[in-house]
């Protein structure tokens, strides 16, 4: 079963089922990386354009990682060495670039809604590698699948999501992938980093980190994002490692299996400590290596590729 549209603009685009499709397509291609050899002739042929006009080590590097696993080519571009520094729009750069035939675009823009606008413009397929505080579903899915893994199922599972939920693409994702497939789903933070509605999206608001966590099945620590920042939300970092920080004592309130999850970069020290996010709960690394297999899964759906020749 094909994904419905070409494009990968959001979690909310996709069904239950067509997520559960690319988890399975992921397990499926996660043992490439495994192998002596890292690579498969699937999307051999296949160009793919990773348009990053934000800094990124984890998203940019996965992305091109997963493409050149899948013997397609694949070309970074940042916005500091493109003609986007002489003035040159959005969308000429992107139908310049696509007059040179490539069959995906990955694109990353602080404008949330960047990657739909150029879907519309564009033929070939666009992936949302993270618009703004709007969405980022790749990570949403990679995150999931992590969990799916860990603990077999979605459904029924506690998932507390605490930070900076108000500048988090990553957060919006994952609370509508996480309650669409039937988790229940609490967000906390600062009164001044929770966005009004947020709970339209399918959570519920906690009042401080203890409630959040109390029996929480999975745990996931949001950093404070300084750069989206306009005007300081906070009295002090130390005041909110104090209330907000997730630490070996907070981490006790959680169910006795819990998992900790963090899309990175991390703050030591601020949003989590060095004990946990090091610790025998911590997943964080698993989530990094499940992001080439999830973004493997994506190409491999959207693209076309055969599965025969993934053998």
């Amino acid at each position: 079963m094909p994904l419905t549209n070409k494009d990968m603009l959001g979690i909310e685009d996709l069904s239950p089922e067509e997520m559960e499709l690319i988890f399975d397509t992921a397990e499926s291609f996660k043992e490439v990386s495994a192998r002596e050899i890292k690579k498969v002739p699937t999307l051999r042929g296949r160009t793919i354009i990773n348009l990053f006009y934000e800094p990124s080590t984890r998203t940019r590097t996965s992305f091109e990682i997963a493409a050149k696993r899948m013997s397609a080519d694949a070309i970074n571009i940042s916005v500091s060495t493109s003609s986007a520094v002489k003035g040159e729009t959005l969308k000429d750069t992107a139908r310049n670039l696509e007059a040179m035939k490539p069959d995906c675009i990955v694109v990353r823009h602080a404008s949330a809604g960047t990657p739909e606008m150029l879907a519309k413009y564009l033929n070939c397929t666009v992936i949302n590698a993270g618009d703004g505080a709007h969405e980022h579903p790749s990570q949403a899915l990679l995150d999931i699948m992590t969990v799916r893994e860990k603990k077999g199922r979605i459904e029924g599972l506690k998932v507390a999501i605490i930070g900076d939920i108000m500048h988090s693409r990553v957060a919006r994702s994952n609370i509508v992938g996480f309650s669409r497939l039937g988790a229940e789903v609490v967000v906390t933070g600062p009164r001044t980093l929770i966005p009004v509605g947020i709970e339209e999206l399918g959570c519920t608001v906690a009042p401080n980190t203890v409630t959040a966590i109390k029996d929480a099945d999975v745990i996931m620590m949001l950093r404070i994002q300084l750069e989206r920042q306009g005007d300081s939300f906070l009295p002090s970092l130390r005041e909110y490692a104090t209330l907000w920080g997730l630490d070996e004592e907070k981490l006790k309130y959680a169910s006795d299996d819990v998992i900790i999850l963090h899309p990175g970069p991390i703050n030591r020290g601020v949003e989590i400590s060095s004990g946990v996010a090091d610790g025998e709960y911590s997943l964080i690394l698993e989530q990094v290596t499940n992001g080439v297999a999830i973004r493997m899964a994506l190409f491999y759906l959207l693209l076309g590729g055969t599965r025969e020749s993934s053998a």
